[in-house]
Parts: C-alpha cells; structure tokens; sequence
C-alpha cells in the first residue's frame, strides 16, 4: 500500500523583494538533497491548506503571511514504492525578522530569485522551480 502525503512550502517575499531561504538542520534532515529550503512542511489531514501553510510558517521562522497565498507550482515526490508525497509550493508576502525553530533550520537568508537559483546546496524541488522560470527572475 502506497502511503499518500500532502506538502505545502511558500516562497515568503519581504518589502525589497526578496525570498526566504532556510538552511536546514543537518541533524534533522539527514539524506535530503539540498541542505537549503523554502518554508513548509506536510500538512495534519482534516485541516485547510492554508491554515498548514500559514502554521508551518509560523513554526519554523516566527513570521505571519500578510498577503493571500498564491499557488505557483504542484510537484511529484515518489522517494521509494511505498511513498508518495505531493508538494504544493506558493508564492506569499511576509514581513519582519524571522525567528528560527533551530531543531529544523539553523540559519536564513533572504535572495533573489537569481540569487537563489545560483545557490550552492539548494533544495532539488525549489531548484526546479528556478529553473523553469516558474517564480521569475
């Protein structure tokens, strides 16, 4: 049996334009590829999408979305027979500083989406989406 996961992440845009990009904890995250990700996580079943977006923001960088969520992308991920996770990634405002959950993300940066896309260690799945032109230069 096929267990079936649903993620959704967010490209968070501050006032200049630039994109949040967290450095995960290599503890928690051992075997991904891409050490370097966007906000989000899976989300509880029989809760909303965007209340899971908005919670995993919230969780894992302190900051609160102040834009309406924009859906850019929907991907694919099939790690092994027995799993399948599809990965929801929008594109949303956010403001402030953010504040890290450091078990899951030890540092941050905020990029261009060029700047991004030229990053050593990106997340596969945002690397993707870079390449395609899907969020823009």
């Amino acid at each position: 049996m096929v267990t079936l996961q649903v993620g959704v992440k967010a490209f968070l845009k501050n006032k200049d334009g630039r994109y949040l990009l967290l450095h995960r904890s290599a503890e928690k995250y051992k075997g991904t590829k891409g050490s370097w990700d966007i906000v989000g996580g899976r989300i509880e079943p029989g809760t909303k999408l965007m209340e899971n977006l908005k919670r995993e923001v919230k969780e894992e960088t302190g900051l609160a979305i102040s834009s309406e969520p924009r859906l850019i992308h929907a991907q694919d991920i099939i790690p092994n027979p027995e799993k399948h996770v599809v990965r929801l990634t929008y594109v949303a405002d956010a403001d402030g500083t953010p504040v890290l959950d450091t078990a899951e993300n030890v540092e941050y940066e905020w990029l261009t989406a060029s700047e991004m896309k030229a990053h050593d260690d990106l997340d596969i799945y945002v690397k993707e989406i870079l390449e395609r032109g899907i969020l823009g230069a």
